[in-house]
């Protein structure tokens, strides 16, 4: 096992380039994001993941890949997935007059989330795809464009039972899942990839309702991602360059063991700590002695990708001096993320009848 490898990075194009081999062969890396400019059709997925693969067979592929408008890959038998939203509101119809029944909505609503998960999980892997960060667990307040309908409903409750449900169909497909933004980004408007979002409640109040799903979701989910938004009556910094969120909240207070992602370090809400800007590796190397395992730096590689580069021996650098120290625990937690059973193969598995099934229960 590599010391540890907590860096995930991305590729320009639809091919791997030299550059992007020698990057991704760094034992600082352990991952790869994908986007729409690596997509051109499943054959050439499929090719690429098996080109990361030969570069080193432990990589991490991840994409963003929930349903509605964050989807990257969309033609070529692709299932458009609906937004969580839907499945929100699917919850709430119990149907009307002589056809309601309470709480059918509800299951409904569970059968269609869990088919989500196998769907979406199923497709990716039989791409070579193994990692999708997926489920939002923020909370639908309303004034969040960013989440919007990305989120499940405002009520913290239902956002845990679909969440637990569509993990569930991941889990069937093989698929580890990625609750997020800790605590919770719903309630702020800002666009933390433009802005530095605030929100300026209390702790109580947060543990009590955006929080909350990552408590009753603790023991089954596999890896969380914090928000870049400041909580200032909580800390001065993002939660993902918080101890206090991350290791004396998430792991100490909600008991969370499984792996810790930032979010994009190229997001405005991840390049300014304590009011200043900073390096992507010094952002990176604050992230994860705030306590994160993995960290992301997202659309950097296109054109000569110097950023790429400067964050890779930034971070060597880092460690070289002491201001940070490679994990063990961090790497385990990074290894446990990698699929443990072989994908289905697309034309196999357009026919295979549980598929077939979760695609009709879909809204």
């Amino acid at each position: 096992m590599t010391q540890h490898a907590p860096l995930i990075i991305d590729a320009a194009g639809t091919t791997l380039s030299a550059a992007d081999r020698r990057r991704l062969a760094h034992p600082l890396v352990g991952g790869i994001i994908l986007f729409t400019r690596n997509w051109q059709d499943r054959r050439q997925l499929l090719e690429l993941c098996a080109a990361i693969k030969d570069v080193r067979e432990d990589l991490l592929i991840c994409v963003d890949h929930e349903g509605g408008r964050v989807q990257r890959f969309r033609t070529d038998g692709f299932t458009h997935l609906p937004p969580m939203r839907a499945l929100g509101e699917l919850w709430m119809q119990d149907g009307k007059g002589s056809k309601h029944r309470e709480g059918s909505g509800a299951l409904r609503a569970m059968q269609a989330a869990t088919a989500a998960g196998y769907v979406l999980a199923s497709e990716l892997r039989a791409c070579g795809v193994d990692f999708s960060f997926t489920p939002v667990l923020d909370l639908d307040w309303g004034p969040s464009a960013v989440i919007g309908d990305r989120a499940f409903h405002a009520d913290p409750r239902v956002v845990a039972m679909l969440s637990r449900a569509l993990m569930q169909g991941l889990l069937q497909a093989g698929m580890a899942n990625c609750g997020k933004h800790f605590p919770g980004h719903g309630h702020v408007a800002a666009d933390s990839h433009t802005e530095v979002p605030v929100d300026r409640r209390s702790l109580g109040a947060i543990l009590q309702d955006d929080a909350m799903p990552y408590d009753w979701l603790s023991n089954v989910l596999t890896s969380v991602m914090p928000a870049h938004v400041i909580y200032p009556r909580v800390d001065k910094r993002p939660a993902g360059f918080s101890q206090k969120w991350l290791q004396d909240i998430l792991r100490g207070r909600l008991g969370f063991d499984g792996a810790i992602f930032s979010d994009d370090l190229s997001m405005e809400g991840a390049r300014r700590i304590d009011g200043q800007v900073v390096s992507y590796a010094e952002a990176a190397a604050a992230a994860l002695a705030a306590g994160c395992d993995l960290v992301l730096l997202c659309n950097q590689s296109v054109g000569e990708g110097r950023a790429v580069d400067e964050l890779i021996e930034g971070l060597d650098a880092a460690r070289t001096a002491g201001r940070w120290q490679p994990s063990e625990a961090s790497e385990a937690r990074r290894v446990a993320l990698l699929p443990q059973t072989l994908p289905q193969p697309w034309d196999e598995l357009m026919v295979q009848p549980a598929y077939m099934q979760a695609l009709e229960l879909l809204p």
